[in-house]
C-alpha cells in the first residue's frame, strides 16, 4: 500500500525520543488522576488526530454538524482568550477553519478558546441563547483537560499514524498508542477505489480494541464556483468534469497536504501548477504580487483553483481581476466507503440520545 506524503527525518529521533518522553510523562499524570479531566453535563464529541494537521477534520466536523442539524440539535463548536463567531466577525480574530464553518453554518454556535473547558463553561451558561444541546470540540484530542463523551481520532490514509515518527522527526504529536482513547477512528482522504482487502490491512496495521469502531472515508468534490459567485455566497458552478477541456490549471493552496488534492485533479487535467504556501498562511502583499504573476496566465483554458479554508483568507485580498475572473473554488465533503455512512451516523446519534444536556451528573472533574 502506498504511502504518499510521509517523509521522516531520522536525524531528529534524538529530539523525538526527548519530546515522547515529555508526553509520555503528560498522558501517565492524566492516567494516574494527578491531572484532571473534567466532564460536562451535555455531548461533548471531540475531533483530533495524533498528528499535526493534514487529515481532514475540518470537512468531518462539518459533517458531524449537518448530522446534529438533521437530528434538530443546537449544535456548538469550539476551537483554539474567547471570542465568540458571528457572521461578522473577522476570519483574522477567529482563524480559516472556524471562519468557514460559521459562513457555511450560520445557526451554529461557534467560539474560539485555547483552554476548553473555560470555553465549553462560557457556551453552556444559562443565560446563553441559543441554548446549545451538543459540542463539537474542533482538533482537542490532546486536550485532555476535558473528558469528551466520544473522541473521534482521524488518520490520514496517505501518512497513516503506524507508518510515522515523533515530532520533530516525523508529524506525530504522540505515539500511536494514544489512539487507544478513541472511541471512533477514522482513516481519511481513502481513495474511492479502495478494496476490502487493503482496508482489511489497515485494520490489522491499526489493530483497533474490541470496544473502537473503525471507518475510512473519502473526501467527495462538488462543483467548482467562480470566485465571484462564491463571495456572494452562491453556490452554483461547474462540473469537475468540465476540466477535461482545460490544457492546464494553476493550483492555489495553502494547506497541510495539497498533495492530495493536486493527485485527485490530476485525473481531469495533467498539466497542473502547483502555487504553494504553508497551512494557514496568511496572505501578505508579497504573496499577492507573486500569485499574480504566477498565475497571469489564467484563462477559461486554464483556471486557478483553491480550496474554501484558502477562500476564507484570500477574500478580502487584492488578487489581480484577471486571476479574480478564472478563480474556482472547490468545495469538498465527506463520504463514507463500505456502506458504514448509517453505521457512522447511528453511532453519533446513539450517544448524543442517551447523553442529552443536564441528563448527568453536574459537571466537575474527574481523572
Amino acid at each position: 500500500m502506498k504511502s504518499d506524503f510521509i517523509r521522516i527525518y531520522k536525524i531528529l529521533y534524538p529530539l523525538a525520543f526527548l519530546y515522547g518522553l515529555g508526553v509520555y510523562l503528560r498522558n501517565l499524570l492524566f492516567d494516574l488522576g494527578i491531572y484532571r479531566s473534567r466532564t460536562f453535563p451535555l455531548p461533548v464529541i471531540c475531533i483530533g488526530n495524533l498528528t499535526v494537521g493534514g487529515t481532514g477534520k475540518t470537512p468531518h466536523t462539518e459533517y458531524l454538524i449537518r448530522l446534529l442539524q438533521r437530528q434538530g440539535l443546537q449544535t456548538g463548536v469550539l476551537s483554539r482568550g474567547f471570542v465568540w463567531g458571528t457572521p461578522t466577525t473577522p476570519m483574522e480574530q477567529i482563524g480559516d477553519e472556524p471562519f468557514q464553518m460559521k459562513s457555511k453554518f450560520p445557526s451554529i454556535s461557534l467560539a474560539v478558546d485555547a483552554d476548553r473547558c473555560h470555553g465549553i463553561s462560557r457556551m453552556t451558561q444559562e443565560d446563553v441563547r441559543p441554548v446549545i444541546e451538543a459540542i463539537l470540540l474542533d482538533d482537542a484530542y490532546q486536550h485532555r483537560y476535558v473528558r469528551a463523551g466520544l473522541n473521534i481520532l482521524l488518520t490520514d490514509f496517505h501518512r497513516p499514524i503506524y507508518k510515522d515518527a515523533l515530532l520533530p522527526a516525523g508529524r506525530l504529536r504522540e505515539p500511536m498508542r494514544g489512539m487507544k482513547r478513541a472511541d471512533i477512528v477514522v482513516v481519511t482522504k481513502c481513495p474511492i477505489s479502495l478494496t476490502t482487502e487493503e482496508a482489511n490491512e489497515i485494520r490489522l496495521r491499526l489493530h483497533p480494541s474490541a470496544g473502537q469502531h473503525l471507518f475510512f472515508s473519502t473526501l467527495r468534490y462538488g462543483k467548482l464556483i467562480p470566485w465571484g459567485s462564491y463571495a456572494q455566497g452562491d453556490a452554483e458552478g461547474r462540473m469537475l468534469e468540465s476540466l477535461r477541456s482545460c490544457q492546464r490549471l494553476f493550483l492555489l493552496t495553502g494547506i497541510a497536504t495539497p498533495e492530495k488534492l493536486q493527485l485527485d485533479l490530476s485525473a481531469y487535467v495533467q498539466d497542473i501548477e502547483p502555487v504553494t504556501f504553508p497551512d494557514h498562511h496568511q496572505f501578505n502583499a508579497e504573496d499577492m504580487a507573486l500569485i499574480n504573476r504566477r498565475c497571469q496566465e489564467a484563462s477559461e483554458k486554464c483556471p486557478v483553483i483553491t480550496t474554501e479554508k484558502d477562500a476564507t483568507r484570500l477574500m478580502h485580498l487584492p488578487l489581480d481581476e484577471h486571476v479574480r475572473r478564472h478563480l474556482y473554488v472547490l468545495p469538498i465533503e465527506v463520504e463514507f466507503l463500505f456502506d458504514q455512512q448509517t453505521a457512522f451516523n447511528q453511532t453519533i446519534i446513539d450517544y448524543v440520545e442517551t447523553h442529552p444536556r443536564n441528563s448527568r451528573v453536574p459537571e466537575g472533574a474527574h481523572s
